[in-house]
Parts: C-alpha cells; sequence; structure tokens
C-alpha cells in the first residue's frame, strides 16, 4: 500500500478483525477522533515489520512516517501527543486503577479469546477459515482453505505455550464469566468504569470480548447469558460522539478488581517466581482451579510494571485506593515486589 495524496495527515492503522488489540486500538484512536485510515492490507503490514522490533499488530504508522506497535505503548504515545479527549483518568488513582485492568484484559482475558478460538471444533473450523479469508482477499476459497488448514494447525499446536490447554480452561472461562457477569449487572447503570466518559481499560475490555462475541462457542455463550455485555462491545466500537467526565471508579471496577485480585495478580506472581527460578513451568491455583503453563518473561515484565506504576503513585493518591485494593486482594502482590 503506498500512500496517496489525500493522505497526508492521517495515521495507519495496520490491522485484523480477528486481533483483539487491532480493535482495541481502533475503538480507542475512533473515540478520540484522531485522522485515521484502516488497513487490513497484509502485505503492506509485512512490509512495516522491518520497522518495529517484534512483527506483531496493530501496527500504527504516523503521518511522519514513523511505525510502532504495542498497542498500551500506543496508547500512551498519543496520550503525549493530544491530550485532549485522552483515556487515561485526570485523577492519578484512578488512572493506576484503569491501568491495572487494561492490563488485566490484554494479558489475561486473551486466554479466553484464545481458548475458546482453538480449543473446539466449530470455532476452529470458522475463525480459521474467517481469518485467511480477511488475511488472503482476492486469491480464492481453495487458496484461502488450505492456507487456513495449516494456520489451524499452528494455533492449536500452540495451545501449551501459552496456557490455553483444556485443564487450564476451567479457570480462564469461570474468571471471564465473572467479567461478563459484572458487564451484565452494571452497564445498564453506566457504560463506564470512571465516570461517564471511557478509559483505556474499557478499550482493552472491548478489544478481547469483542472476539467472544464473533466466535460461534462463545458469542451464543454471551446471547444467552449475557446479552447486555454483548450490546455494551457495540457501544464501545465507536464512541466518537461521546462527551463526559471523568468520576469516581463505580460498581463495575468494584466488581472487577476481586478477580484482577484473585485470579490475574497471583498468575503474574507465579509466572514471575517461575522466571526468576528458571523453572520450567508456573503453576498456580485459583477459584478451585489449577493452572499451569511454561512462564513468559514477558509478564514478569507486566507485574514489575504494575508494581512500579503503584510505587510512583503520590502518598495521598496510593492512600484514597489503598482500601479498594487491599479488601480485593490485589494490593499484597503490588506491594511485593516479584
Amino acid at each position: 500500500m503506498s500512500i496517496g495524496p489525500t493522505d497526508a495527515g492521517l495515521y495507519q492503522l495496520h490491522g485484523a478483525l480477528g486481533s483483539p488489540y487491532s480493535m482495541k486500538m481502533r475503538a480507542l484512536m475512533r473515540y478520540r477522533r484522531l485522522p485515521f485510515i484502516w488497513v487490513q492490507d497484509h502485505d503492506a503490514r509485512t512490509r512495516l515489520f522491518a520497522q518495529v522490533k517484534a512483527p506483531v499488530i496493530p501496527l500504527l504508522r504516523f503521518p511522519d512516517g514513523a511505525v510502532a506497535n504495542d498497542s498500551t505503548l500506543l496508547t500512551r504515545e498519543l496520550e503525549a501527543l493530544y491530550p485532549g479527549r485522552g483515556v487515561l483518568p485526570d485523577d492519578p488513582a484512578q488512572a493506576f486503577l484503569a491501568f491495572l485492568i487494561e492490563d488485566f484484559a490484554d494479558e489475561w482475558l486473551t486466554k479466553a479469546m484464545f481458548g475458546y478460538r482453538w480449543l473446539f471444533e466449530p470455532d476452529q473450523q470458522q475463525m480459521s477459515a474467517w481469518l485467511m479469508y480477511d488475511a488472503m482477499p482476492g486469491v480464492g476459497a481453495a487458496a484461502q482453505g488450505a492456507m487456513a488448514a495449516q494456520f489451524r494447525d499452528r494455533q492449536v499446536g500452540r495451545m501449551p505455550l501459552v496456557g490455553c490447554t483444556a485443564a487450564n480452561f476451567a479457570l480462564i472461562e469461570a474468571s471471564t464469566r465473572r467479567v461478563l457477569a459484572a458487564l451484565e449487572r452494571h452497564t445498564p447503570d453506566g457504560l463506564f468504569l470512571f465516570g461517564s466518559r471511557p478509559s483505556e481499560a474499557e478499550f482493552a475490555l472491548y478489544g478481547q470480548l469483542l472476539q467472544l462475541a464473533t466466535d460461534p462457542t462463545p458469542a451464543a455463550i454471551l446471547r444467552s447469558d449475557y446479552p447486555l455485555a454483548l450490546r455494551w462491545l457495540s457501544h464501545i466500537d465507536d464512541l466518537s460522539g461521546v462527551d463526559g467526565e471523568w468520576g469516581a471508579a463505580g460498581a463495575l471496577v468494584a466488581e472487577l478488581l476481586p478477580v484482577i485480585g484473585e485470579v490475574y495478580l497471583p498468575f503474574l506472581a507465579a509466572n514471575a517466581a517461575a522466571v526468576e527460578q528458571g523453572a520450567a513451568d508456573m503453576r498456580f491455583e485459583a477459584m478451585g482451579h489449577r493452572f499451569a503453563q511454561p512462564p513468559f518473561r514477558y509478564q514478569a515484565k507486566c507485574l514489575h510494571a504494575l508494581q512500579a506504576a503503584w510505587a510512583a503513585l503520590a502518598p495521598d493518591d496510593a492512600a484514597r485506593v489503598r482500601p479498594q485494593l487491599a479488601e480485593s486482594g490485589c494490593l499484597p502482590f503490588l506491594e511485593t515486589r516479584a
């Protein structure tokens, strides 16, 4: 893809409909009213990979030609460039909670997306076909089908590596249902977590859960058990017309934090310990379920980033959310460096 004369001043967001992080950034940029075009050109994306460290999407090409990826880092870079309609709450304590929930969605709820997509036969078949339909337009059904079979085999083979095994899925599903139930209960009272405007947390939740609304098995669950959570996703998709104010963390935050304290932060702590010890596997238990997978250095960095962000809060700011973090079980993991 080449940049035409009408593209001057526009961002190019290179992503895919089946990528939760791509959809997260697309919704975020829509809300922020940033001028961008949405690009699903596989060849253009491949060429841009040479300009970044890790070949992952979404890729954001800036108007000056610079290219970057990693949705969390992109969010912060755009925040620095364009402070208006930002997604980081003005209150540092609320901004920390938004970051914590965003990280939980990016690093834990993605296991639900991956598990539902590649554990079950109907989802494997449909989504491998759809993803290759998206990635290889115009090559014909036979070529798309052949590539879909290869892609399906590769993704299914990666399941143990990322912890999305049948043995682990009970915890993944139980924790995801807790999140969906919280959205079902509380979004009728307001769409957002911190007042009447969205934070980075809503977009991270949206990116992962939108994939559940697309894949056949979880989509049926959402329609049956969490119809309002399903509808919430449609609202977050395009918030360009929303103007609101920051406010105190609401009941939805109060329900999400215990899931993070019971499941996500113990997972990060066990992973960080396994990385430090050079162990072959990390293991922990939560919600009555066991979980094991090979450790990941990146997720050890996630825990350290959360701990650093907590430590960086001014004492008065930390004091305002400390009771909530303590009650939810989050605080010990944030104050103890793994």
